[in-house]
């Protein structure tokens, strides 16, 4: 095989992205995929196949949504901010559109228009098929892989960008890890990130399917909140589901250690005193209607029996006769609906993963190994992950550009 600068292992976003810049400031890349089906299958799926690819906002307002680790993205953030990255898709034949949350997404509503734009950005590199069973270390430095089959590719840089372990169907199934460990680093547990949330309490089969929206949902550890946002959620065979709920788990920690509960404003457009009133003017308008029959105008339908039981009256009890302190209790209901949490969805179907490479291992300005030299990462691999909205995206991109200049400018 030719003379390789860069050896990309896998072709994902932060992959693809990292070899387009490399090649374009004339470094000879190749990327090592291991996906039958080609690079970039993660991409496809993103924002339910729309791809949010990033976030239109500027470093200081990306930052505080980053979970783990925000620090080590500032100068990759700076050196490649959200507004270059909406240029260089642009410049690649892929205009945008900016929605609700500053979300950033192709006008198509395409996800395989961005993985297109960045097959062509990628277009110089050499694909090959197969994966890296293990880096070959000399003198302890890393010059390039031994591949699945045997066979040895040696490069003056390797890029480790293989993703996570979520959504192992695409690619991602943690063999990063593994040679990041063989190198001497450290990697921080995995677990779901971005994830729906597995709650005990039967009520959330019972409206499995319902969708809330404009909702405030809050959660909490140990009665104390972590995290408060409004938006949608739904409700699932399992507990819950939904942009709210993702971004939610994305604050759980330890869920085995601590007490985790997430907590609805159904109607955070209302205070306590003006919800109460009205259900007064609703109750009268419905005098001759049972309790759950008055809730019509208030909730949906699948969660107006559970909300009776929960409220703790007689079914039985028309709306004229709902007293005072039964209005009140409603009120507070309504304002604190709790479900609560016991575990995180599984990694499968995980977003994206938490945990990842140590952090403090690698150079945040070059994304280059302290402890391996010629040994790089981005993307997903490293302990780094954000909430929804195109800040993963961004986080791969940053990364990947990193690496991809700081190879670069060893050739020089």
């Amino acid at each position: 095989m030719s003379k390789i600068d860069l050896l990309v292992v896998g072709g994902g976003a932060a992959g693809l992205m990292a070899a387009g810049a490399a090649t374009a400031r004339g470094a000879l890349v190749t990327v090592l995929e291991h996906n039958p089906k080609g690079p970039g299958q993660k991409l496809l799926i993103t924002g339910k196949g729309r791809c949010n690819l990033t976030n239109d906002c500027d470093v200081r307002e990306f930052l505080p949504f980053v979970r783990h680790n925000p620090r080590f993205l500032y100068s990759s953030l700076y050196a490649f901010p959200p507004a270059a990255a909406i240029s260089l898709f642009e410049e690649l034949g892929v205009p945008v559109k900016t929605e609700r949350g500053r979300r950033v997404f192709p006008q198509s509503d395409r996800a395989a228009d961005v993985l297109a734009a960045l097959r062509s950005y990628a277009a110089d590199a050499a694909f090959a098929r197969g994966s890296a069973r293990r880096l070959l270390l000399q003198d302890g430095a890393c010059v390039g892989v031994v591949t699945d089959n045997g066979q040895e590719l040696r490069a003056g840089a390797v890029l480790l960008a293989t993703g996570g372990v979520s959504y192992p169907v695409t690619g991602s199934d943690g063999s990063g890890y593994r040679l990041a460990k063989q190198a001497g680093h450290t990697i921080v547990k995995p677990q779901p990130s971005l994830c729906s949330l597995v709650s005990p309490d039967p009520a959330c089969r019972r409206m499995m399917g319902l969708s809330l929206r404009n909702v405030r949902l809050t959660l909490l550890c140990d009665d104390k909140p972590l995290f408060t946002e409004q938006g949608e959620a739904l409700f699932t065979h399992f507990g819950l589901s939904g942009p709210l709920v993702l971004s939610a788990s994305t604050y759980i920690e330890d869920i085995g250690a601590h007490h985790y509960c997430c907590e609805f404003d159904l109607k955070p457009a209302l205070d306590e005193k003006n919800l109460y009133d009205r259900l007064t003017r609703d109750f009268a308008a419905l005098g001759g209607h049972s309790a759950q029959g008055a809730l019509e105008k208030l909730l949906p339908h699948s969660m107006r029996p559970v909300a009776v039981e929960k409220w703790g009256i007689d079914p039985a009890t028309r709306a004229a006769q709902i007293t005072r302190e039964q209005k009140q209790a409603l009120v507070q209901l309504c304002k604190h609906w709790q479900v609560p949490v016991t575990a995180l969805g599984n990694l499968e179907h995980a977003v994206i993963t938490a945990g990842g490479v140590e952090t403090r291992e690698v150079d945040p300005k070059t994304m280059e190994s302290r402890l391996c030299p010629g040994l790089y990462f981005a993307g997903e691999i490293l302990d780094v992950d954000a909430r929804t909205g195109g800040y993963n995206l961004q986080i791969a991109w940053a990364t990947a550009q990193a690496a991809a200049r700081a190879v670069a400018e060893t050739l020089s």
